[in-house]
């Protein structure tokens, strides 16, 4: 019994380590996603299909999950309670279930989800001159990106009245518009891959801590189901 109770003793404080570090885990996620928000805070009238806006939104979302489920595998591991190591693992299960059937559909459909994106930029562009929210993210956009149009210039076409291009895709504020040639769509996404290279390491480490919460979890919870079973 009492080899037992150490046994017990030594998987519960190394899942309430582990659980801690997946709650910091959490907590960094949730905290780029805030960073990105307000990095991004000059595009919030754009379509949600906008790289920086989504990745900005799945990463709070993915924050706030992580760290509550991290809370709650704390709380399972430090009370002992048989229930709240099932809920954890169950919801941790979900969790990673979830994350490989999204890493899998974005490799695999992720040129579709590019036409999509770009799609419904492109059908946005039309209310330009209808939406003045809308018109000061666009031409903040090009103005910080120095690009113009989602794919090319030629997107603003029958756009804009008089099929003009706003002047935010030109290089000088005076004298006849130099346009920049590059898509904004490209130049965000390629923006968003470099600062988001470290949060995918950190997110591998996460994945790794997770397996190892859900092994912990159900080791912990076989050997209080044991102990209880052995005091009966």
């Amino acid at each position: 019994m009492a080899a037992s109770r150490g046994c017990l003793c030594c998987v519960k404080y190394l899942m309430f380590v582990f659980n801690l570090i997946f709650w910091l885990g959490g907590c960094g996620l949730f905290g780029v996603g805030v960073w990105l928000t307000f990095t991004q805070s000059e595009f919030s009238s754009l379509p949600l299909s906008f790289p920086s806006l989504s990745a900005a939104n799945l990463l709070l979302v993915a924050g706030g999950v992580t760290m509550v489920t991290g809370f709650l595998g704390c709380l399972g591991a430090l009370k002992e309670q048989r229930c709240l190591l099932m809920t954890f693992f169950v919801i941790l299960l979900l969790l990673v279930l979830t994350e490989v059937t999204l890493i899998l559909i974005l490799s695999i459909y992720h040129e579709e989800f590019d036409m999509k994106a770009k799609d419904d930029l492109k059908e946005g562009m039309k209310d330009y001159n209808k939406n003045e929210g809308l018109k000061k993210s666009w031409d903040n956009m090009q103005k910080i990106f120095k690009c113009c149009g989602v794919s090319n210039h030629t997107d603003w076409h029958n756009n804009t009245f008089n099929g003009e291009l706003p002047h935010s895709c030109c290089r000088d504020s005076i004298g006849p518009c130099h346009r920049w040639e590059e898509p904004c769509y490209e130049k965000a996404k390629n923006w968003l891959l470099a600062n988001i290279t470290s949060v995918l390491g950190f997110g591998i480490c996460i994945g790794i801590v997770q397996i190892l919460a859900l092994v912990f979890s159900m080791l912990m919870y076989c050997q209080i189901l044991r102990a209880e079973k052995y005091m009966d």
